[in-house]
């Protein structure tokens, strides 16, 4: 088969996708990364083969010229999206068609607008069997329908999509409401534009791959999903030295991610009080935080050691507890290694995955507008104490091995490919 993958230039989530590019291509498949040219790189540098279309044109520069460096975005998810959050009862209708106005306008255009035309254009040539895209690249969604692939969304989190999806739906044919659809008639433009129509395949997909285990997994009534272990790799890295030799002492990692590093949007919590807070407890803190917050560090304790990056799955294995900020994939190889968390989220699901986490018992959380140095070392001290953390962070692990691996979905993926069409 000829297997088109796509994401908008998010490096953190084409990383989420390539393990399954890797297992597609090594069962004999021609196995394609459509993105813009910046993410030509990233996907090079995993072994795959790229096709730059479009602009270098994205969200986080428009978003920096409009609110300025180094802002953040509002804590948590912003509506319509937030609708996961709340009571579906409580939910109004006017409410979410604005949600949804006014993330077409600010968000979903600049995420895809770049891309869509030429990713048309290169599907119309290569004419691919299957497109896999990241929920929020709908062009993916639109090259599929405009060549009749079969198409499919790689989850990267939790499904805030799919669930705000259904609940509008529900209460448009709740209502017999013809108010309007932002979405739909923005995706259904695109459509007619190549000779299709509008469906709610072009939001939710004809099925998604998730790969957050059970306890962690946030669904939307009606879709189909199907199940996929998640693989650690956070790109191209070495191992250290120091990593060689397994720890003295309890290992605590520090981590916040790849995307305040790429973006330089800045760290959602105070760095030197969580490194102050524990820095007479008997540990070893290895923080993995970029020049730039090192660099605001006045003092670094006795007990901590400073990277700027050193990959997760080698030095998850050696912890024993993580401290982090609740992205998908830090979160997702802790588990996968059965380490205990403490996690502290800021926006998108990372709030929700922290909640679930932690009402799974592997972990505790508070958002990091919220966290303290007090909480984090309150909370480091019931980890490593407390057997019940390091059990139930053992479950979550089985959880996960539980799961189909990549290889395993491949021969599903054949078949889903080969049934359904655009």
């Amino acid at each position: 088969m000829r297997i088109l993958f796509t994401c908008y230039p998010e490096r953190t989530h084409f990383l989420l996708m390539a393990p399954l590019a890797w297992a597609l291509r090594s069962a004999g498949h021609d196995v394609r990364v459509a993105c813009q040219p910046k993410m030509t790189e990233a996907v090079n540098q995993a072994g795959l083969t790229a096709v730059p279309v479009g602009s270098d044109r994205d969200l986080w520069q428009v978003h920096g010229r409009l609110t300025g460096a180094g802002a953040r975005t509002a804590p948590g998810l912003l509506s319509p999206y937030d609708a996961v959050e709340k009571n579906p009862e409580d939910l109004d209708l006017d409410e979410l068609r604005e949600g949804y106005r006014v993330r077409v306008a600010s968000t979903h255009k600049m995420m895809n607008a770049p891309l869509t035309a030429a990713l048309v254009e290169y599907a119309r040539q290569w004419r691919p069997d299957l497109v896999v895209w990241e929920p929020m690249t709908y062009a993916g969604a639109v090259a599929a329908r405009a060549v009749g692939a079969a198409h499919c969304r790689l989850l990267v989190g939790a499904d805030v999509y799919g669930v705000t999806r259904a609940h509008f739906n529900r209460l448009s044919a709740e209502a017999g409401d013809g108010g309007g659809d932002p979405l739909g008639e923005w995706l259904g433009a695109y459509a007619r534009s190549y000779g299709g129509e509008f469906s709610e395949e072009l939001v939710t997909g004809q099925f998604s791959i998730d790969l957050l285990p059970p306890s962690l997994q946030v669904h939307a009534p009606g879709l189909d999903y199907r199940p996929m272990r998640f693989t650690p790799y956070g790109g191209p890295a070495s191992v250290p030295r120091w990593l060689w030799e397994p720890p003295t002492r309890p290992r605590v990692a520090l981590t916040l991610g790849l995307t305040v590093t790429d973006h330089g949007i800045g760290l959602p919590i105070d760095l030197a009080e969580i490194l102050d807070s524990v820095a007479d407890l008997d540990i070893e803190v290895v923080a993995a935080v970029g020049e730039a917050a090192q660099r605001k560090l006045t003092h670094v304790p006795d007990n901590a050691r400073l990277v700027n990056y050193v990959p997760m799955q080698a030095l998850l294995p050696t912890c024993s507890a993580v401290i982090h900020h609740a992205g998908v994939g830090t979160l997702s190889t802790a588990a996968f290694y059965g380490v205990p968390q403490i996690a502290l989220p800021w926006d998108v699901d990372q709030p929700i995955l922290s909640e679930r986490l932690a009402a799974q018992g592997a972990g505790l959380t508070r958002h990091s507008t919220k966290a303290t140095g007090a909480f984090v070392r309150e909370s480091l001290q019931r980890l490593l104490g407390e057997g019940g953390f390091r059990d139930r962070a053992r479950d979550l692990r089985g959880e996960m091995l539980a799961m189909p691996s990549p290889n395993d979905l491949v021969a599903e993926l054949e078949s889903l490919a080969a049934t359904r069409v655009g």
